[in-house]
């Protein structure tokens, strides 16, 4: 474990703590994970990223693979959300980013909470366009995976994207894979095509 994952870490527990949340060692149901988590409030976990984020100004881009890598292999579900969240933060860091990171990291994203806090509203259509070959790559790859995890990460990394942009690339790729992944009966497949 970095340290930087063990001092953020700390600072879940203790706003755990101070919030009163709800410690459940054995998972959480609705968001569909078997790994436990702290029932903290959405907008207190930002608030710790975006505080996190201003007292550590000096990390570089390999100062934060190594502490993602590190949260990708935490025991909480926390742990991986908090992932996602601060990589939402970081826009110089998502320019850099390859997007076989994402790949690597999604090996242990179990529920629709994890993935959605890393893919959902993460990426824009202008990183993902700037570096079109390897995105495209992922998400087919990620269409075809026997993980469920990655395939709905697949559907739900274009979300914003297609929001924000009408580049017909985004769309042929959005459509390919909701029409490799409509007959897929998991939940989590299921609700990310509707």
């Amino acid at each position: 474990m970095s340290i930087y994952h063990r001092e953020i870490l700390r600072e879940i527990k203790q706003h755990a703590a101070q919030e009163g949340a709800p410690y459940v060692d054995h998972g959480d149901s609705y968001i569909g994970t078997t790994k436990p988590c702290y029932l903290i409030r959405t907008a207190v976990v930002r608030q710790i990223a975006q505080d996190w984020i201003r007292r550590h100004p000096e990390l570089t881009t390999v100062d934060y693979l190594d502490l993602f890598d590190s949260l990708a292999q935490g025991e909480s579900s926390n742990e991986f959300s908090f992932l996602g969240i601060l990589v939402g933060y970081l826009p110089e860091f998502r320019q850099t980013l390859e997007p076989r990171y994402l790949d690597r990291w999604l090996e242990r994203a179990e529920g629709w909470a994890e993935v959605d806090s890393m893919c959902q509203s993460t990426f824009t259509a202008k990183e993902m366009l700037a570096n079109w070959k390897q995105w495209k790559s992922l998400l087919v790859s990620l269409s075809k995976s026997q993980n469920v995890h990655k395939r709905r990460a697949s559907l739900v990394l274009l979300t914003k994207p297609l929001r924000e942009s009408a580049d017909p690339r985004l769309a042929r790729l959005a459509f390919a894979n909701i029409g490799k992944l409509k007959s897929d009966k998991d939940i989590l497949i299921t609700k990310a095509v509707s």
